[in-house]
């Protein structure tokens, strides 16, 4: 089985590659991010002609999330319970969903933009809500794993300098705190070998060159229970998909199981 997880930066804008990859990739599940599309509008009928079924939470703007899958669609969550909320919103951030053996959640955290912002802290109880949420599941005895664009490098090798980022979000201790105590929850980081170079970053910005210069970040996470971290066979970031006219500042993150 293969499991994908993939912050597309527009599902309109990268349709035609998302789909074009659903094929070449022959993956199963594709957990996506920052669909940035409404429920209504999302190309859910492109889909099912490949053969897969969608679970979509989105209101439009710049979230939203969905559950691609080609191996069965079952009881959808869409939110997080317990959500905080920012400025009176709950925005379309996490959908979880069974895909036959196992159960995925497919998240967008919160970006936090500035450490003194009040989205930073919004994004630090929207980690101590995910945990409450996924801890039933991760202790489990079905494989279950928490997928998506977590907007934190866990370490310091996960992003090309530390340097380049002090004072910034994404590697405070409080965002690395927070992965620390999701995965307390009964989780590990899958990590992923990278296809090129030492590090396997799934993030470069459009800006200064980031990607042929490799400057990147490792905040696309796949965070599995025991009994999924189990069923890994390999886990590779698709770098290629990152290259050419109209690619994602993501690149894909895949995980082979034996289930």
């Amino acid at each position: 089985m293969r499991i994908a997880t993939w912050n597309v930066n527009s599902i309109t804008a990268r349709l035609p590659r998302m789909l074009a990859w659903l094929e070449s990739s022959g993956t199963d599940v594709l957990c996506v991010q920052e669909a940035k599309t409404t429920e209504e509008q999302f190309p859910s009928e492109a889909l099912r002609e490949l053969g897969y079924e969608s679970a979509v939470h989105a209101t439009g703007r710049w979230n939203g999330v969905a559950v691609v899958s080609r191996v069965g669609l079952e009881d959808v969550v869409k939110g997080l319970p317990g959500d905080p909320g920012y400025e009176g919103v709950q925005e379309p951030r996490a959908v979880s969903a069974t895909c036959g053996p196992v159960r995925v959640w497919s998240v967008y955290v919160p970006n936090g933009r500035e450490v003194d912002h009040p989205h930073y802290a919004y994004k630090l109880q929207w980690f101590e809500a995910l945990r409450a949420a996924v801890a039933g599941d991760a202790a489990g005895d079905r494989p279950f794993a928490v997928l998506g664009d977590y907007n934190v490098a866990p370490t310091d090798e996960d992003v090309y300098d530390r340097a380049a980022f002090e004072g910034s979000t994404h590697v405070t201790p409080a965002e690395r705190a927070a992965l620390a105590s999701l995965r307390e929850a009964g989780l590990t980081d899958v990590v992923p070998r990278p296809l090129k170079y030492d590090h396997p970053y799934t993030y470069w910005d459009y800006r200064q060159l980031c990607f042929p210069k490799n400057r990147g970040m490792r905040i696309d996470l796949v965070y599995g229970n025991e009994p999924f971290a189990k069923a890994v066979q390999d886990a590779y970031v698709d770098r290629e998909e990152r290259k050419g006219k109209g690619a994602s500042d993501h690149a894909p993150v895949v995980v082979d199981l034996e289930v």
